[in-house]
């Protein structure tokens, strides 16, 4: 198990992580997930060894690494460049790790071959890397990756420099990988739809802090906080007044809430596919934008005196642009924001 406690990192006077607490088992997935500057690539660097905390204990299995050199960890990992050498064909490059640890050559070229098969390269030893292209020089840096057997691989942006398509295929690939190799894996990127894909659990950070840390199907449904909520691209957050009998007066108009919501302000959330036509619905506004997503359509609804909503539209006719629309909303849909009370007096206040 990898641990951390009270880990801190700074750059001169810059604090760029505080206090992180992080537990991650064995056989784990876990996804580090936030904006840039938040200290996500700072935070794998530590836990390599690449950089020493300013406080705090980072463990395997209660044994501290403070004076365990990078290359004696059994950790393996890969950054968005991929770092490969150019001067070498794909076997020279995925047996590196192998040969600087001394494996004899037919344990090697079994080994090579082994990962070339898992990432789907089979037979690609003799190949040179700069003639392969972007998806197959990822694949490359991967096996170069978990050649050595890492008990923890870490992933620093690995799909950054690939194209949309890739980008999109590559993640269900990957995970089925790490899911073969057993290795505990941390997998660090900016991209909410990659790290909520791939992982089991994704933490999220937030200036240096952990902002939220769980399963990814519990972010996406109740986000813990109204920056969890936005990060993870959901814009229909802002205060709301809480009032006897489970409602709330928001911007937009009044919503039904579960009953054992405490009176006050809070932040409120309303999930975009929570939205059906109702004609005397509490909803009321004008269609401003429309974008076809295939299976729904978006829609950005526009209320006077309010921020704009949006809405995923899956019923018919299929509503557009200039329509004036009455909504309902489904209670279910309506996340009260139990954390970020800053951010529940910010923005546009219900009348």
């Amino acid at each position: 198990m990898l641990t951390l406690g009270g880990v801190s990192a700074a750059y001169g006077d810059r604090r760029v992580l505080e206090d992180i607490d992080l537990s991650i088992p064995d056989g784990a997935l876990v996804s580090i997930l936030g904006p840039s500057g938040s200290g996500k690539t700072t935070l794998l660097r530590l836990i390599a060894g690449l950089e020493r905390p300013t406080a705090g204990r980072i463990s395997w299995d209660g044994a501290d690494l403070a004076r365990v050199a990078v290359h004696e960890r059994g950790f393996g990992l890969m950054f968005q460049d991929l770092g490969l050498f150019p001067h070498r064909d794909v076997a020279g490059n995925v047996s590196f790790g192998l040969r600087m640890r001394g494996d004899d050559e037919p344990s090697i070229r079994r080994r090579v071959a082994e990962v070339l098969e898992l990432v789907g390269l089979p037979g690609s030893e003799g190949r040179q890397v700069a003639r392969l292209s972007g998806g197959e020089q990822q694949r490359v840096a991967l096996a170069r990756a978990i050649a050595p057997r890492p008990r923890l691989l870490m992933l620093d942006e690995p799909l950054g420099s690939l194209d949309r398509e890739l980008r999109e295929r590559l993640p269900l690939e990957l995970r089925t990988i790490f899911q073969q190799i057993g290795a505990t894996v941390l997998y660090v990127t900016h991209d909410q739809e990659e790290a909520l894909g791939i992982a089991d659990r994704t933490v999220i950070l937030r200036e240096g802090r952990i902002e939220a840390d769980g399963p990814p199907e519990s972010l996406w449904q109740r986000p813990p906080s109204a920056f969890v909520a936005r990060f993870l691209g959901f814009r229909n957050v802002a205060p709301a007044v809480m009032v006897a009998g489970g409602r709330a007066t928001t911007p937009w108009g009044q919503v039904v809430v579960a009953p054992d919501v405490p009176d006050g302000i809070h932040s409120i959330f309303l999930r975009p596919d929570a939205f059906t036509p109702q004609t005397d619905g509490p909803i009321r506004g004008t269609v401003t934008g429309r974008l076809f997503r295939g299976d729904h359509v978006r829609l950005r609804l526009a209320i006077p005196d309010a921020p704009p909503l949006e809405i995923e539209a899956r019923w018919t006719p299929l509503p557009a642009v200039g329509d004036e629309l009455a909504l309902a909303v489904d209670p279910g849909g309506v996340v009260v924001l139990p954390r970020g009370a800053d951010e529940a007096t910010a923005g546009t206040f219900p009348a």
